[in-house]
């Protein structure tokens, strides 16, 4: 930190000298590139703000029209200049920032899982940024991101354990970021010692769904919280698409099913090439590092042609001998139990969520038969190509993340033969959920309410559909809602 700031008295002497507006742009942007390069994200921010005057380093672009973006090693953020300056345009995830503020400095290890990249990192970013508002130095943040090769020598854990405490300030909280922990075998050893130091407030994540299981879960069991994060909900994806306000309602979300809900996918301004690249490269890791290489898989086809089929059949109950039966038509035969480790490893991925079946009645899980959804449509696009006739299937996957999102579980629920769309599970009891696209034809309506109407209890019931018709009614206590106003709503109903 000091080396930069010497470095930037040294460049800023060197503007002042040169009259020449030219030579002055060209420093500047040297000037950036390098503290881009060598700063953390948070001191990055800070020393562009308090360094420079930002009126002043505006002027240094009077008529300037060119563009310039530089990307951290996360592709997460970025740094626009347009006739000015744009810094570290993030968007922001309130829900999950309350969450880490709600357990800031108690004495539990907060843990954020999710699927790679879908703003883990950033979320970092935010609250770091949050902790400097409030007058907490940067001395007091230790933030490593064990896919930055900086830190490589940091995933021997005991060589994170000494460099965490021989960096943290003895007298103050020391508030420390471990980003993609998973890439630390043995991680739990360095975190379970660190968590004894009553100075030391921990916050890690990790793309993984394992890396929290098990003998882990069991090692640091009643000393952390979790919370998983998902790609950008609907409502967050209006909110950071600059195009939104000129788009209807119907647009965006059309947008939003072409796009995907990776954060990235917003800096392409709508160019479907370049978010087709993105995803792309995204899908890849996923399959080969997080699935087929952590599970020993060597038959990558074989292991997408099951995402596949589980991509098609979004919506429809599932089970390991219809995949089974599924390949066999297709003359790849598998056996079961290579089956379960395949979607297993699809799952610890985080690409792909199970919502098991529940029998409202008897209010208990049942072991056969599931539902599969994507972690995003732009995965499922990837998967299948583009669907736009199923789009009855895309806003079920949608409607059951944002489930995710507002309960702790999600369930498909069987009501004596009928079938309820999703249970979810909060603190306040179930609620129950049909999704439709439209159900103005009298037939629709009248099969989508009757397995709500069986359900005696209660608790609330709601219809979401498409319909901008009749887009609101109640039907005996069963409350129809517009699905895309529901999306929209910070509410939980």
């Amino acid at each position: 930190m000091r080396g930069v700031l010497s470095f930037v008295s040294f460049e800023k002497s060197v503007i002042k000298s040169d009259q020449n507006p030219v030579r002055e742009n060209d420093c500047v942007l040297r000037l950036i590139i390098l503290m881009f390069r060598l700063c953390s994200n948070y001191t990055f921010g800070i020393i562009i703000q308090k360094v420079f005057k930002i009126q002043k380093f505006l002027d240094l672009f009077p008529k300037t029209s060119f563009f310039m973006t530089f990307l951290d090693y996360n592709g997460e953020n970025k740094m626009k200049i347009i006739s000015g300056v744009k810094l570290m345009e993030l968007i922001s995830r309130p829900d999950y920032l309350n969450f880490l503020q709600q357990f800031r400095e108690k004495r539990l290890i907060k843990v954020i899982s999710g699927v790679r990249r879908c703003g883990k990192s950033t979320l970092f970013t935010l609250f770091q940024r949050q902790l400097l508002k409030e007058n907490v130095s940067p001395e007091q943040m230790i933030s490593i991101n064990f896919e930055d090769l900086r830190f490589s020598a940091l995933t021997d854990y005991r060589k994170l354990h000494e460099y965490v405490l021989s960096h943290a300030l003895p007298d103050r909280m020391n508030y420390i970021f471990l980003d993609e922990i998973q890439q630390v075998p043995q991680f739990e050893r360095a975190v379970d010692s660190l968590f004894l130091h009553s100075n030391l407030d921990i916050y890690m994540t990790g793309s993984n769904a394992w890396f929290m299981s098990g003998e882990l879960a069991t090692l640091l069991a009643g000393r952390y919280v979790e919370i998983s994060m998902l790609p950008l909900s609907f409502r967050e994806f209006c909110t950071g698409d600059a195009n939104a306000s000129k788009r209807s309602v119907m647009a965006n979300f059309n947008a939003y099913l072409q796009q995907g809900s990776f954060p990235y996918t917003l800096r392409f301004d709508g160019r479907q090439e370049d978010v087709d690249v993105y995803l792309d490269g995204i899908y890849s890791t996923i399959m080969l590092k997080d699935v087929a290489a952590r599970h020993r898989i060597t038959d990558v086809m074989r292991l997408e042609s099951v995402f596949r089929f589980l991509m098609d059949n979004v919506g429809s109950l599932i089970s390991i001998k219809k995949i089974a039966d599924s390949l066999t038509s297709m003359g790849r035969k598998t056996d079961s139990k290579t089956l379960e480790k395949y979607v297993k490893g699809l799952k610890d991925s985080l690409i792909l969520y199970e919502a098991p079946r529940y029998n409202i009645r008897g209010k208990q899980l049942l072991s056969t038969l599931s539902k599969y959804y994507a972690v995003d449509l732009g995965m499922r696009n990837r998967a299948l190509g583009r669907r736009g006739e199923d789009l009855g299937h895309q806003l079920e996957n949608v409607i059951y993340l944002e489930l995710l999102r507002r309960y702790k579980t999600v369930y498909v629920g069987k009501m004596d033969q009928t079938e309820v769309d999703f249970v979810a599970l909060g603190n306040e009891g179930p609620q129950y959920y049909q999704v439709a696209l439209s159900t103005l034809d009298p037939m629709v309506l009248e099969r989508e309410l009757k397995p709500l109407q069986q359900i005696q209890d209660q608790y609330p019931k709601f219809l979401l559909t498409l319909d901008e018709l009749e887009s609101e009614a109640s039907y005996n206590g069963i409350r129809k809602m517009n699905a895309l106003k529901w999306l929209l709503s910070d509410e939980i109903h």
